[in-house]
């Protein structure tokens, strides 16, 4: 009884040093913010601000009415699509009034628009608006007068269900017309510059739970006619770049890819080689299938994107409708910044529908307050802009200078260090970019800078290098031969048990074995092998080299490793031994101790060389690094299984048997811990309310 008495005290303690904890999410602030390589909000200087708020009524055309989608010609004319009303205004560039379409000639009748939700102007000024209610898309003149009326698209290729009402549209420099239609769940609808009908461009993946699709495989025919089809989500929006390239975004809840750049032939090629996918904010809660359409978490939950504008340099920026966010990344997925927001501070929205960049401006078109607002960029975003579009042109030194100036504004942002690197690497300052590289935390680039960095430094310094080498195997040389002498004068304890965990490593089964029954095996070797095991492992996380090393160094705790490694090594020692004990195992405690800390020897005859090893080696070389680490793991669990087989004189079956009860009963001891734990809390909560109660009483 004293025994399990320990046992569940030392579990009890395991559980408490450990501690619990449940995955927490804090609120992203109102402030600007950009997220760092550890998907932490950091703050950061506004990107934009609002310049100019745009109102129908001050324009003299009366309220705009829900508006739904706005564009910005390559004249630099404003076009919105006004769908309350059922119009197209068109402004200049400062927001002034030009002119309004409402009405036009189409088959010597007058004819007008019914809930028009999408406009775009092609090279030559004209008008393509997608007549929702309608259901057909109208080409107009530059004049505004009726070029052309492209009604629903007939084809075998379409379902014969399927209802046309076009939302979005988008027009490439051959005049194919590329539209978003509601219920167009197969992808893209194209179009040719007659309206007919060429197929679908892109798609959705069907997205759902493995539940779902169990269901679905074990009900009868009826069940499943009535169950709830497997369709891909429609896109929300796009736009065709200046290269022909088709960005879309879908609102779909917890999507990893809401964002995507299609070729032609339907391939999404958008480059996602930041720390993440260009997915808007990224430190949410995700909601489930029954939380996403609740009212009251429309403003939570993962970012929903319902527009998107290709911009200069390789950036493009898409409107989030759950948070009201507009989100800038460039060529290669970096964000770049965030702006905007939920409130009714000029910066904010209300409900923001569609966006258009005006040059170095955006435009922000919003149905709940039904205005169009103008945003200009601060200084902080003009040398962002600067930066990427300098960097994209191949400007390597204006590229530094704006990114040496956005660092003085903003030294938490990554992405300038990044900026800061690629250009330092394109003027062959290779050592410096290693530095800037480092502190963005992007891990190719180092990897470039340090091969040409470490090609420079073999070049310069190779007879030296050379000569460091031969000295270093003559010391090794002579260094063996001494100790081969001298070994016997050096060892404060027996030899043979001295050399007893070298011997085990590699002789597993005569060395298990002497350690049971020639009694060379000693605790206090196992324990000190434990000890440097765990100075090894700190060395490891703290001085290994960048390109494999993960870790946040500013949050490295020694006491960590302690506890990640001497507490479950004594776990499962406990559990062994209390396993074992009823099935008949002839391994102590003590032995058990020293089979594990035996085991270990490989772990630290293998880190140590590994540490110095990932301080030369680039991202292409990694993999042998990490061929280390599994040689020395799998070396440790040979050790561990041959020990315990040996000591315990098991069987291999019975060995593997009793390793997998270990874990379980590891669980179990845990489980016992956690309820003793929490026990104790609530009886500790309970005492204190009645002394709290007896004072407040007497």
């Amino acid at each position: 009884m004293a025994s399990i008495r320990s046992i569940f005290g030392i579990a009890l303690l395991v559980c408490v040093l450990f501690g619990f904890s449940a995955p927490a999410y804090a609120a992203l602030p109102d402030y600007g913010y950009n997220y760092s390589y550890w998907q932490e909000a950091e703050p950061a200087p506004y990107p934009y601000l609002a310049e100019k708020h745009i109102y129908g009524a001050t324009l003299g055309i009366g309220h705009f009415n829900m508006p739904q989608d706005v564009f910005v010609s390559s004249d630099r004319r404003i076009y919105i699509a006004d769908t309350g009303n059922n119009r197209i205004v068109c402004l200049d560039e400062s927001g002034g009034l030009l002119r309004v379409i409402d009405r036009f000639e189409y088959d010597g009748k007058t004819d007008g628009f019914n809930k028009p939700y999408g406009v775009y102007v092609d090279a030559k000024q004209d008008i393509y608006v997608a007549d929702t209610h309608n259901r057909r898309i109208v080409k107009l003149g530059s004049d505004g007068k009726l070029l052309a009326v492209f009604g629903p698209p007939d084809s075998s290729l379409l379902p014969q269900d399927f209802q046309y009402f076009p939302l979005k549209l988008s027009v490439d420099r051959t005049n194919r017309i590329y539209v978003a239609a509601q219920g167009a769940f197969e992808g893209i609808m194209e179009l040719d510059a007659g309206g007919g009908f060429k197929g679908y461009v892109g798609t959705n993946k069907v997205r759902f739970s493995p539940a779902d699709l169990l269901w679905k495989r074990i009900s009868t025919r009826q069940q499943a006619e009535q169950m709830e089809l497997f369709l891909p989500v429609e896109f929300s929006n796009l736009e065709v770049d200046k290269r022909g390239f088709i960005y879309a975004v879908s609102s779909e809840a917890n999507s990893l890819t809401p964002i995507k750049r299609f070729n032609p032939a339907g391939e999404d090629i958008l480059r996602r080689e930041g720390y993440f996918s260009p997915l808007g904010d990224v430190s949410v809660i995700r909601l489930d299938a029954s939380q996403v359409d609740a009212p009251e978490l429309r403003n939570e939950g993962s970012s929903r994107f319902i527009d998107i504008v290709a911009d200069e340099g390789g950036m493009y920026s898409g409107l989030d409708s759950t948070r009201n966010r507009i989100f800038t990344y460039d060529r290669d997925g970096n964000l770049l910044y965030q702006f905007g927001g939920i409130g009714t501070h000029e910066n904010n929205f209300q409900k923001p529908t569609a966006l258009a960049m005006l040059g170095d401006r955006v435009a922000v078109l919003d149905n709940e307050t039904n205005r169009l607002t103008l945003f200009a960029p601060t200084r902080y975003g003009g040398l962002i802009r600067q930066a990427v579009k300098a960097q994209d042109e191949g400007r390597a030194e204006e590229a530094a200078a704006a990114w040496e100036e956005v660092l003085k504004l903003n030294a938490n942002f990554d992405i300038a260090y990044i900026g800061m690197g690629k250009a330092l690497l394109k003027q062959n300052h290779n050592k410096q970019a290693m530095s800037y590289f480092e502190n963005g935390n992007n891990r190719k680039y180092y990897s470039e800078a340090f091969k040409r960095y470490r090609k420079d430094v073999v070049w310069d310094h190779f007879g030296a290098i050379m000569g460091v080498a031969i000295g270093a195997s003559v010391l090794a040389v002579a260094g063996r031969i001494y100790w081969k002498r001298r070994r016997p004068q050096l060892y404060f304890v027996d030899a043979s048990v001295a050399r007893a965990p070298f011997y085990t490593a590699f002789r597993p089964f005569s060395g298990f074995w002497e350690l049971k029954y020639e009694s060379k095996g000693r605790v206090s070797i196992a324990l000190l092998i434990m000890v440097v095991l765990v100075v090894t492992m700190i060395m490891k996380r703290q001085y290994a080299g960048f390109v494999v090393n993960f870790n946040k160094l500013s949050r490295l705790n020694s006491v960590d490793e302690l506890i990640y490694i001497v507490l479950p090594v004594l776990l499962f020692c406990i559990a062994n031994w209390s396993l074992t004990t009823l099935m008949d195992g002839e391994g102590k405690f003590r032995e058990i101790v020293m089979t594990v800390g035996y085991a270990m020897l490989p772990l630290v005859i293998l880190y140590a060389p590994q540490i110095l090893f990932s301080n030369i080696i680039t991202l292409e070389e990694a993999p042998f690094y990490y061929l280390i680490e599994t040689v020395a793991v799998i070396w440790f669990l040979w050790l561990l299984f041959v020990g315990l087989m040996t000591v315990h004189q098991y069987s291999i079956f019975k060995t593997l048997l009793t390793l997998l009860l270990t874990c379980v009963v590891m669980a179990f001891i845990v489980f016992l811990g956690i309820l003793i734990f929490s026990l104790l809390q609530q009886m500790t909560a309970f005492i204190i309310s009645i002394v709290t109660e007896i004072r407040a009483r007497f």
